[in-house]
């Protein structure tokens, strides 16, 4: 029996799921249980039980591991981690091993030839592995010898030279290499390396929340750790007193990831942030960004348009240029000529023209622009109107025939109107270019295997306004729990909230009026405008993400909605 109709058998996945898998497996590689778990369509544990009983091999438990690492003379540290295989038991030159692929006939005879024994292999958990795994980092950073002071050395270029010893010790690597894995595997977007008095703090943003990481390399190794990274980025690992800014492109469990390094120097020495893009995990479909029905039509018949200026607004890390990439993925390239501007470039688009800004050699997006217009294109993304010349030559392109689309930093979608005044946009203009602004931000979907429903008091009711969304008032809501399977976090992945403000007659008429923002998004919602707080409830109504979280994202918009309520009172008091 093979390992898919078992799991079918028991009732974890369907006969399809298996035809999904085998066909991701042929484009993907790697093992079937590992596509599936990567795939959703399936936990980790529950792939790691069948399989062991289809290979009649026994499943370690994270208790089952020694406290202590167990170090195998002739086994490197290298072998160990590539491989997913750590070291349980040794007696006697006999091993007893614990690895993801037990049943992979290299890893046994290349043990066994090691040890010059008979090895036993058992089958682990990727993460308990992993945890395993990270005992032997720390007990091998014992080994790294403090970095002497800058000014022992007789000329730079001595100290240069020792900064490249540093980050070239195999301890720094591995350590380096941990954090970058560890990343991976929790699904962090971002890694932050942070000097403070009391210690060398490291800390990973998982779904938009920052986590603190218990066990964080030594202060001592701080130095080693940020010549090392700065040698993948290809930074100056000499300079500390400036801000640096860097790229690293690498392969970890087969996944490619693009890591955007940052670097600033502080009081306690560099503090280094590493973004984390993992290509392979990108969805870039329209469909997978968490759009409401009512929303995504809406929005898609403004990217149907020929030419206008359609923005998209909110702040860092909320998912602007994730969803412009759908959008884009969504037209036609064969038929249409797309060509964009971005700083940097993120993804690489099939059929698309891509550029890339450089503004050490003056290639900045108003001067890529210009050029752009020469080559004629059908649509142009430009990836943010930083200033006021980018933003004049995005407009004056709709007015010639392009659908220009771009990001703005706003909080809300109608405040994009009254920024592009303050960048010196006529308002004749933004009418007559602009064809609508989706607003968007990123709030956790709840754990399916830990959240628990909850009945819905009046006061929610009527202080949140859920009661709008709900089909009957005895209906429930979830909250969230925390389990295994979320890390005891309650919250599995993300999906956006969004707010479509799209330009018609009345708005004109607003907006031609000298409205300020408050009251564009007053007229806006009495067109039926869904804000980001109400789009956030029909989200929670539904069991995807929970009041808590909405509120966590959204607070300053409840708070501004509610007074846009009291100015809508006032204009109808007025009229």
């Amino acid at each position: 029996m093979k390992l898919g109709e078992m799991l079918v058998e028991g009732g974890k996945i369907s006969s399809r799921d298996v035809e999904r898998a085998l066909i991701a497996q042929t484009e993907m590689g790697g093992m079937f249980g590992q596509v599936l778990i990567k795939l959703g369509l399936v936990s980790e544990i529950d792939v790691a039980h069948a399989l062991s009983e289809l290979l009649a091999i026994p499943l370690l438990a994270l208790v089952d591991y020694p406290d202590a690492p167990v170090t195998v003379a002739g086994i490197p540290f290298e072998f160990l981690m590539s491989n997913s295989v750590v070291p349980v038991s040794l007696e006697n030159n006999s091993g007893s091993f614990a690895a993801i692929a037990p049943q992979d006939p290299f890893l046994r005879k290349a043990l066994g030839l090691a040890l010059d024994h008979p090895v036993t292999l058992c089958l682990g958990l990727e993460s308990d592995i992993l945890t395993a795994l990270q005992k032997h980092v720390q007990e091998i950073d014992s080994e790294i010898v403090e970095e002497d002071s800058a000014g022992a050395y007789s000329d730079d270029q001595e100290f240069i030279e020792h900064l490249k010893d540093l980050a070239s010790e195999a301890p720094i690597i591995r350590l380096v290499n941990q954090i970058i894995h560890r990343a991976l595997d929790m699904g962090a977007s971002d890694i932050h390396i942070e000097p403070f008095d009391d210690g060398l703090h490291l800390r990973y943003r998982v779904d938009g929340v920052i986590q603190d990481y218990a066990e964080a390399p030594q202060a001592s190794h701080a130095p080693a750790i940020a010549s090392r990274i700065k040698l993948l980025a290809n930074l100056n690992i000499a300079e500390q007193r400036l801000p640096q800014d860097g790229r690293i492109m690498t392969r970890v469990k087969g996944h490619e990831l693009d890591l955007r390094v940052s670097t600033i120097p502080t009081v306690y020495g560099e503090s280094i942030v590493m973004r984390v893009l993992d290509r392979e995990s990108i969805r870039l479909s329209l469909s997978d960004m968490g759009f409401s029905s009512d929303t995504l039509e809406r929005y898609q018949d403004l990217l149907s348009r020929p030419h206008g200026v359609l923005l998209l607004t909110g702040p860092t890390g909320s998912g602007k240029t994730t969803t412009l990439y759908a959008s884009l993925s969504s037209m036609d390239s064969d038929a249409l000529k797309i060509i964009t501007v971005e700083d940097p470039v993120e993804y690489q688009l099939r059929g698309i023209n891509q550029i890339q800004v450089k503004p050490q050699i003056g290639l900045d997006f108003a001067l890529a622009l210009r050029s752009i217009l020469r080559q004629d294109p059908d649509i142009i993304m430009i990836g943010e109107m930083r200033d006021a010349e980018t933003a004049k030559i995005g407009v004056q392109s709709a007015l010639t025939g392009h659908l220009v689309l771009s990001t703005l930093h706003t909080n809300t979608a109608a405040a994009a109107i009254t920024r592009l005044e303050d960048m010196g946009i006529e308002r004749y203009l933004i009418t007559s270019s602009v064809n609508g602004v989706l607003a968007q931000r990123l709030v956790r979907t709840l754990c399916t295997h830990c959240r628990e429903p909850v009945s819905v008091s009046a006061e929610m009711l009527s202080s949140h306004g859920l009661g709008r969304f709900m089909k009957s008032p005895a209906d429930s809501i979830y909250r969230a729990v925390g389990c295994d399977e979320c890390k005891h976090t309650g919250y599995r992945g993300r999906t956006g909230i969004h707010e479509l403000f799209v330009l018609d007659s009345a708005m004109y008429d607003a907006i031609l009026e000298g409205a300020d923002s408050t009251t564009l998004h007053a007229t806006a919602r009495d067109n039926g405008m869904h804000t980001l707080f109400e789009d956030g409830l029909r989200k929670v109504v539904l069991g995807i993400t929970s009041l808590e979280e909405l509120l966590r994202v959204t607070l300053d918009q409840q708070q501004q909605d509610e007074s846009v309520s009291i100015v809508g009172e006032r204009l109808d008091l007025a009229t």
